[in-house]
């Protein structure tokens, strides 16, 4: 093989058609080997002589897609001062584009030795000298190009999506419909059967579960387990090559992109799940696979009094040194890397204060968000945050730049709260319903920076949140210690199944509550993958080691399951409908001052919201007060939209009347006077969710209730109405087509 001096850039591996340019960055190295490894695992090593500014470049005449490699890096192992390298273990490439293979449980992977009573020895004069090029991860050289054809992205604006967060594996596994060979895979996923059904759903985006390369512990190994869930990435920029039907040679890469291909030409986006926070190497015990071994203190957030410790806010055992170049340059490579070559739409960054400590307290100005912001790139896709992490200060709801969505947690735990009926709840729930204002508006953002949800991949299911108090871990093998103890859950009466009718039907009512609150609410609701259809983890808040049918959604459905899908369908196309439901900017609870074409207000225009008690009343501040409140009326007035939608030629919507009870007793409820509406038309309620029909009585006529009407509303439950505008108000526009922006 003919070596040439290559180039410094870009970092990783690539093939240019006659060749690939190697390149590695590694401040602390003396020496850096290139490794090719054979298909009979032979290795041959290649001197890397060339290093410009801390990165280590060769170009190899004849290597080619599907060539396995790593690195050997030597340098200082001096734990004491930050430095772990040791050349007798094999490195993955950090900026390696596809993986093969997977680690084993040898302790051969480990850089330091034990005494014989157990002890660390983590020095330079016990370094263990084992070559771990048998017990660990190739990377691979990866083919680049690939027949997009049209492919464009959907570009849905915030205000217009509706999340499906997913896992490949625990989505498709047990879908009939896709051949077995597929399931758990890109494929999978990609099967016609399962896009229909997404697209049928009625999403606009999935949200993919870690799909970056990731490690499978050996501790879970050792239980009989598996790291199910991903959140232990050891490659930023390789698709996880477990979840390939095609193989683990660079096969991964292309049958990712036929995934979002498909996806793409259903309509529907694709976010990605991201872990930049931490890596799989774990805390100064854990295996020497990677950036350990290149340059550990350029790496990793390292205790200042003591280097040989890592500083760890995520629960890992260490952090990425956020105000490091080169982790900063990895992430943004990483980032731009699936963007444009992979052509996803969107990420969701795990752990996302961690990425904000620059120094130690969380900064939302770090050196992070800068570069993400002036990104030409990156700053075009949809950015969601899950504002926290384990550090001081680490919570941080509310507290992102202006370019980010957030995981709303206090959403989350205030719907939960309001429909198991604790006390003085009702003011947030109005504040959660309505976007979340108290939160965004004062950083000058809108309702689509809140993803509201009420239940993600950690914690109960729906179906778990309303038939179980407490979490029921033990298949875990951590005796119930792991996953989250106060989940605001409530099991209706009895824990777990039961074939207690009334228990059944109250517990059913209430997912359709739930996903009734969610896709009624301001911001951008997600679905948590099978909750539109009941699935349950038998009481399991953690399934992050249950790669089985604890965790896979079950596509044998009953009719309760058929009905709950019916009724997220209808939901979700209620939301799609009705533009006042997803309004790009906070209610005022006042009249617009203005419509964009000039068009005079009417002096009787509605208030863009109001709120009403039983009666009929609009709330004041002792209804609002009153720690026994759990009902109430909301109206959206779709006259008061003041700015068009995506399309540009729609103004004015019908107006929405939700009636909530979380009481545990039936209520009637007075309909506003005619002021509002002279007739209503019910859409849905949550107790009958199969013929939504008014009450008979009061001269009603079946499914129209006229103004000042009373409405049987029953126990904990929702129903929802609508009537069309007051006055002629809808005002064509000139269409001018246009792309529709992140930002709504």
């Amino acid at each position: 093989m003919r070596t040439r001096p290559g180039r410094p850039y870009p970092l990783g591996a690539t093939f240019d058609g006659g060749g690939t340019n190697f390149a590695l960055f590694s401040a602390v190295a003396d020496r850096v080997e290139l490794c090719l490894l054979a298909d009979d695992g032979t290795e041959t090593r290649l001197e890397v002589t060339e290093s410009t500014a801390h990165v280590w470049h060769v170009h190899v005449s004849g290597i080619a897609p599907g060539q396995r490699y790593g690195f050997r890096v030597h340098g200082p192992y001096d734990p004491d001062q930050g430095h772990r390298c040791n050349p007798a273990k094999l490195l993955l490439d950090p900026y390696a584009k596809a993986v093969d293979g997977m680690i084993d449980s040898s302790d051969v992977l480990l850089s330091y030795t034990r005494a014989a009573d157990g002890a660390v020895l983590d020095d330079a004069a016990h370094l263990d000298a084992r070559d771990s090029a048998a017990h660990t991860m190739y990377s691979v050289v990866v083919n680049p190009f690939f027949d997009w054809g049209h492919d464009r992205p959907p570009r849905h604006a915030y205000h217009e999506t509706v999340v499906y967060e997913a896992h490949v594996r625990g989505l498709t596994m047990t879908h009939p419909a896709v051949p077995e060979h597929l399931r758990g895979t890109y494929a999978g996923l990609a099967h016609p059967a399962v896009v229909a059904y997404l697209k049928d759903l009625g999403i606009t985006a999935v949200e993919l579960m870690p799909v970056h390369q990731f490690v499978d512990d050996p501790v879970l190994r050792d239980r009989g387990l598996t790291n199910y869930w991903g959140y232990n990435t050891i490659g930023f920029l390789a698709p996880h090559n477990a979840y390939s039907s095609s193989g683990s040679r660079g096969q991964q890469v292309h049958e990712f992109k036929a995934m979002v291909k498909a996806l793409h030409e259903a309509d529907i986006e694709v976010i990605l799940d991201v872990v930049y926070n931490h890596t799989a190497e774990g805390n100064h015990m854990g295996p020497t696979l990677s950036f350990r071994g290149i340059d550990n203190a350029a790496y990793y957030r390292l205790v200042d009094d003591s280097p040989a410790h890592y500083f760890d806010t995520t629960g890992t055992g260490n952090s990425l040194l956020m105000r490091s170049p080169h982790v900063l340059q990895l992430i943004m490579d990483s980032l731009r890397y699936w963007v444009t070559e992979m052509h996803v739409d969107g990420f969701r960054f795990d752990l996302a204060a961690t990425l904000a400590r620059q120094f130690h307290e969380v900064d939302r100005l770090s050196a992070f968000f800068d570069l993400v912001q002036q990104d030409p790139v990156i700053s075009q896709v949809k950015l969601i945050a899950e504002p926290w992490d384990l550090g001081d200060g680490g919570y941080q709801v509310g507290g992102f730049p202006p370019l980010w969505t957030e995981w709303n947690g206090l959403y989350r735990d205030t719907v939960r709260d309001f429909w198991r009926g604790q006390p003085s709840t009702l003011p947030e729930f109005a504040s959660r319903l309505t976007g979340s204002s108290d939160l965004y508006e004062s950083t000058g953002r809108r309702p689509a920076a809140s993803i509201n949800f009420v239940t993600a991949h950690d914690g109960f299911t729906l179906a778990d949140l309303v038939s179980y108090d407490g979490k029921h871990n033990e298949a875990n093998g951590e005796g119930g210690c792991d996953g989250e103890s106060h989940n605001r859950s409530w099991n209706h009466g009895v824990e777990g199944p039961t074939d207690d009718p009334a228990v059944r039907a109250l517990r059913a009512r209430q997912q359709r509550n739930f996903l009734a609150t969610l896709l009624l609410s301001q911001g951008v609701p997600m679905i948590s993958h099978g909750d539109e259809i009941g699935r349950t983890q038998g009481g399991n808040n953690n399934v992050y080691c249950q790669d089985n049918a604890t965790s896979w959604m079950d596509w044998d459905l009953d009719d309760d399951a058929r009905s709950l899908l019916a009724v997220t369908q209808r939901l979700v196309a209620l939301r799609r409908e009705h533009p006042v439901l997803r309004r790009r900017r906070f209610l005022t609870g006042r009249p617009p001052e203005h419509l964009p074409d000039g068009t005079q207000v009417p002096a009787d225009a509605l208030p863009d919201v109001v709120w009403f008690d039983t009666s009929g009343d609009v709330m004041d501040q002792a209804d609002w007060d009153a720690s026994f409140a759990r009902t109430v009326g909301v109206l959206l007035d779709g006259e008061a939209i003041t700015e068009p939608d995506a399309a540009g030629d729609r103004l004015v919507d019908d107006t929405v009347l939700v009636l909530f009870n979380a009481y545990s007793e039936d209520v009637t409820f007075t309909l506003p006077s005619a002021r509002y509406g002279t007739t209503w038309t019910l859409v849905l309620r949550t107790d009958d969710p199969d013929a939504p029909r008014a009450v008979p009585g009061d001269g009603q006529v079946s499914g129209v209730v006229d103004a000042g009407a009373q409405l049987l509303v029953t126990s904990r439950s929702v129903v929802v109405l609508v009537r069309p505008p007051l006055h002629a108000l809808v005002v064509p526009l000139p269409h001018t087509p246009r792309t529709a922006t992140p930002e709504g």
